[in-house]
């Protein structure tokens, strides 16, 4: 039930994201960027200095340094060690047990450490929705678009992208700028993505939306 070991592949580039069902572009007065899961405990399965890992948290970097510049709100969710049940619930099943109550399991990477004004959101289920007040926290900033990066593309990643269409949020998945257990489960997220619920697009065109007078098409 433990995490698999997570053997290298490289990210998709952006002319291999596939063409998005929906119109929507990001725009850097609507936006409100999401680092997912980014704890070290999620990150371990992974050859630490080798893609899919080294090169996403690289642009994972630039995205937030992005973001702030631009008064883009950053959130970013984190699980708490030694949950039991009734609070890890299924996920137990599938899961075991999780982490521990240690910086080891629950730090965030240092890389992408949260600075002042940022917000974590204590994460309790797939979705960074679940159980949190992200929502409440973007329409209180005038936030109606979610642009996600992390891990893993095709759990937390994609349950979170389907609920916030499901709550008329326009949804980004930064393709490369996201990490999973295979480039298999990775396209599948960024398929699943582009024809259901949001628009797959690169770092550099997600940074390109927040930079000065910025929106970008996604094609």
């Amino acid at each position: 039930m433990a995490l698999p070991r997570i053997a290298p592949y490289d990210l998709p580039a952006a002319t291999e994201l596939p063409e998005p069902r929906g119109p929507w572009r990001p725009e850097r007065d609507r936006l409100a960027l999401l680092v997912h899961d980014m704890q070290r405990y999620f990150c371990r399965p992974f050859a630490q200095d080798d893609a899919p890992l080294a090169p996403a948290t690289a642009n994972m970097a630039r995205l937030i340094l992005g973001a702030r510049a631009a008064g883009v709100p950053v959130f970013y969710t984190a699980q708490k060690g030694d949950q039991f049940r009734p609070d890890r619930g299924l996920q137990a099943d599938l899961w075991g047990p999780g982490m521990s109550a240690t910086p080891e399991h629950e730090e965030i990477l240092p890389e992408l450490a949260p600075a002042a004004g940022d917000i974590v959101l204590v994460k309790h289920r797939y979705s960074a929705f679940q159980r949190s007040n992200l929502e409440t926290l973007m329409r209180a900033r005038g936030r109606d678009q979610l642009m996600i990066c992390g891990i893993y593309a095709h759990i937390g990643c994609l349950a979170t992208a389907v609920e916030a269409f499901q709550r008329d949020i326009e949804t980004f998945a930064v393709a490369d700028a996201q990490a999973d257990f295979s480039r298999d489960k990775h396209d599948m997220a960024m398929a699943w993505i582009a024809a259901t619920c949001g628009v797959a697009l690169s770092t550099d065109q997600a940074l390109a939306a927040v930079a000065p007078g910025g929106m970008t098409a996604c094609a």
